[in-house]
């Protein structure tokens, strides 16, 4: 059938056996191609890549007549030219295969395939940053979307049922609600409610701020353990991480993780054990509780006041802005914050300039490369080696349509309605050179969301909150320091990239996340024990 995505299998000897397999599971939904040696492979891929439906995988038997072997093998994993390898099926229901073929497929179609049914569709008369922003956080849910403009058949349908009300954006969302003036919280609200829905008077054991991997961990473990537990969170799941295109160092997925994907099966978990995840409003506040109630702390989200024995801090950090006003303006019209996955499409034979030297950079410049025609990695270092793991650095380096340009950085930029170039400046010599670019992807380093925390938490000189022995001994209470992750409150916890001495990985935060709950559960003791809250 034509228009479908293409399974390419190159197999010699085990042809049969190979051919048989992927038949039986894959030929209603992919056009599989079976070749028999390298040569032949590599006309068919040249091929099938310049179709509108591409090439969704390619399996090869390892020893072919042409080429291959186990020294190939070896210096493929050196380059990281695949994704797994797998041992050829040899009975019925090698399911252990086939979770390995479909994981790899779910893949491709979450983050390179477009959408074949969108499940939010967004009409709007021009490309701005707010719908930029819907398309990002809907990805970033695992929702496709689609955007139509209002004179288009689609288009018109949606108005037609938003009636007299023609707010651009409009979105129409799963159940067939239209909304216009749609923001990235009106869909993020829709799905998930708001804090508004918890009954007043209502006193959770624990509040976590933030759901990167550290908030979702916590809000699991809490959950999972009976606390009764609230996650807030302004954006999206995942944080930082749950923007990454894929994550390969993440122990227990060899095969590698979308962020996206591992933020939504946490949210799922945390949820199924009674979390209740709150997306789109951010915690404005904390304050202590009453004289009567001293063990109280009360988290202001909006108009909403929610009160809770503990508190998680887990909000993460943000990305730096670039500081260039010509730039700003276009923000979400060529000029993105983070990976920005859901605009990689967009890039196709066009060309992306990735600002950063971190891991997330890097995962940024490899997904955009499958797309765009030439993606440039900047970066103000000597190299990527310090500040990026080793595994990325070798993919990038094997990827021939990037180029890693060190100790430059962007100083100006422009377009008429999006970017249309960039001006590049060497920070030895001061040299500038103007040149056409399409996208932008700012990836900047860190700054810790603490600005909206009261100032008697303390902070290091970068703004990361102290927890533990590191905070300041003026602070220790009875001369003993606080918990390992508790901060200068008592009853108030930090963890993950927020917290000052933290690894700024996904699976350490992780660690803490889960790590802290032991903590929730003797500071809830110690509130026992001085009798300030009866605890049921």
């Amino acid at each position: 059938m034509s228009g479908q995505p293409a399974i390419v299998l190159v197999a010699g000897d085990q042809r049969v056996a190979v051919e048989a397999e992927f038949r039986s599971r894959y030929d209603r939904d992919y056009a599989i191609h079976v070749v028999e040696d390298v040569a032949t492979a590599d006309v068919t891929l040249r091929r099938l890549a310049s179709t509108e439906a591409g090439v969704a995988l390619v399996a090869s038997q390892l020893d072919l007549p042409d080429g291959s072997g186990i020294e190939a093998l070896r210096r493929a994993l050196a380059r990281r030219d695949f994704d797994t390898f797998l041992g050829i099926p040899r009975g019925e229901r090698d399911e252990e295969f086939h979770v390995a073929v479909t994981e790899l497929l779910s893949e491709w179609g979450a983050s390179v395939a477009a959408p074949v049914v969108a499940a939010v569709t967004i009409v709007t008369d021009a490309e701005t940053r707010q719908v930029a922003e819907l398309r990002d956080v809907c990805a970033r849910m695992g929702l496709q979307s689609e955007t139509h403009s209002p004179d288009s058949a689609v288009g018109q349908q949606v108005r037609a049922l938003a009636g007299d009300d023609e707010r651009y954006p409009m979105v129409r969302s799963t159940d067939g609600r239209v909304m216009s003036g749609a923001s990235a919280a009106t869909i993020t609200e829709a799905m998930f409610g708001t804090p508004d829905s918890i009954p007043e008077g209502t006193v959770a054991d624990v509040v976590v701020v933030g759901s990167g991997p550290a908030g979702l961990a916590a809000a699991m473990y809490a959950a999972s353990e009976g606390l009764s537990t609230v996650v807030i969170e302004s954006v999206a799941v995942g944080g930082q991480a749950g923007t990454s295109s894929m994550i390969r160092n993440y122990l227990g997925f060899p095969r590698g993780v979308s962020g996206m994907r591992l933020a939504q099966r946490a949210r799922v978990q945390a949820s199924r054990f009674g979390a209740r995840v709150f997306i789109g409003r951010a915690a404005a506040r904390i304050e202590r509780g009453p004289a009567d109630q001293p063990e109280h702390h009360h988290v202001h989200v909006g108009d909403v006041q929610l009160c809770a024995r503990t508190v998680v801090l887990a909000t993460g950090v943000a990305y730096r802005t670039l500081g260039v006003p010509a730039l700003e303006e276009l923000v979400g019209t060529g000029v993105h914050y983070g990976a920005a996955t859901t605009v990689a499409r967009e890039m196709a034979g066009r060309r992306a300039v990735v600002v950063g030297g971190g891991n997330s950079a890097g995962q940024a410049a490899v997904h955009l490369a499958r797309f765009a025609r030439s993606v440039s990695i900047v970066v103000r270092r000597d190299d990527l080696a310090t500040t990026m793991s080793d595994y990325l650095v070798r993919e990038i380096e094997a990827t021939p349509t990037i180029e890693v340009r060190t100790r430059t950085q962007v100083t100006d930029g422009g377009g008429d309605t999006s970017l249309e170039w960039l001006e590049l400046t060497q920070t030895d010599s001061g040299a500038s050179s103007r040149e056409p670019a399409d996208g932008l992807f700012l990836l900047l380093g860190a700054e810790p969301r603490c600005h909206w925390l009261p100032p008697e938490l303390a902070r290091d000189e970068r703004g990361y909150l102290l927890t533990g022995r590191d905070v300041p001994r003026q602070a220790w209470s009875g001369g003993l320091p606080p918990a390992s992750l508790e901060t200068t409150i008592r009853g108030v916890f930090a963890v993950g990239d927020v917290r000052a001495g933290s690894m700024k990985r996904v699976a350490s935060a992780s660690g803490e996340g889960a790590s802290v709950i032991p903590l929730v559960h003797a500071h809830l003791d110690w509130i026992r024990a001085q009798e300030f809250i009866p605890l049921h």
